[in-house]
């Protein structure tokens, strides 16, 4: 497939894909490509986000496992990255396009372009280290975005949601991949209102961008484990954890550095644990969980 075919420019409009006819099930985060033309839409989509493509057929029973397991990820990553099934058999433009000679087969886009093929594991393990790479690849190129959750049906007449000129200043930032403006632009909005949880979000967010920008998520779960109190460490895999989609994990790990440290090193941890429950979004419910451990741990 030719770069200028991952990159027709267009709106980004997925609304005619459904995510409820794979046999590897739906998912909130998850699409069946029926036509080869919407292959143009998921490259657009992949400007702002991570997408996956999943190459699969109903006669190789192991692309079906792949495709449950990637599915369960997509949603477990909450939008950090979008899969699309294709089913080979009834859309074979697309493994031709691709190269693909077999499935199950994975290939990752990114700003419009096919960047790595994606070993179509059914270990989790080693599913969610290679996904945490491409996230931390994405951001490192300044692909920031989530996407949205897919409903199995769409109102063809609802409108998208119109960009907050608030923000106008801090995506453009990001879009040229200048973090520190973007976190600048931020805390104006937060300065203005310092109530508003989506500029506080965004703020939050765009400081876990700067701070895990060229870090290594598995060298740092090494490091954290080999040093568990070394509160610097903790701190990165906590970010790290987060950034991956291993929300739980960040928050129980930084909870039990709370518990274990004192005075100063202490403060700073739980600073830092709710500066990410407002990067994760203060009305998740693993935020609620979190806060009432923390809560435990300090009282």
């Amino acid at each position: 497939m030719t770069s200028e075919q991952f990159s027709r420019p267009g709106a980004i409009d997925l609304s005619g894909l459904r995510g409820s006819e794979s046999p590897g099930g739906g998912g909130a985060f998850a699409v069946d490509v029926t036509d080869p033309n919407e292959i143009a839409q998921l490259a657009e989509a992949s400007l702002k986000h991570l997408v996956l493509l999943s190459l699969w057929s109903s006669r190789a029973p192991s692309s079906v496992q792949v495709n449950e397991l990637f599915t369960k990820l997509a949603d477990a990553y909450d939008g950090r990255f979008l899969l699309a099934r294709v089913d080979v058999d009834a859309v074979p433009q697309v493994a031709q396009a691709v190269g693909a000679q077999g499935v199950p087969y994975i290939v990752a886009l990114l700003r419009g372009q096919p960047v790595a093929q994606v070993p179509p594991t059914t270990n989790e393990d080693e599913a969610r280290t290679v996904l945490d790479q491409l996230v931390q690849a994405a951001v490192a190129n300044g692909v920031t975005g989530r996407a949205q959750p897919l409903a199995p049906q769409v109102d063809d007449e609802a409108e998208e949601p119109a960009e907050d000129p608030r923000f106008a200043e801090a995506d453009a930032a990001l879009a040229a991949d200048d973090v520190d403006g973007a976190i600048a632009a931020y805390q104006r909005v937060v300065d203005a209102n310092s109530a508003d949880p989506d500029a506080r979000a965004r703020l939050a967010g765009a400081k876990l961008m700067k701070r895990t920008r060229g870090s290594d998520a598995v060298a740092a779960r090494e490091a954290a484990a080999s040093s568990p109190d070394d509160v610097d460490i903790q701190l990165l895999a906590a970010d790290l954890d987060v950034l991956g989609g291993h929300v739980e994990d960040a928050f129980t790990r930084l909870v039990e550095v709370v518990r274990r440290a004192a005075g100063d090193d202490r403060n700073r941890v739980r600073e830092h644990l709710l500066e990410l429950f407002e990067a994760v979004g203060i009305d998740d419910p693993r935020v609620a969980i979190a806060r009432r451990q923390l809560s435990s741990a300090l009282f």
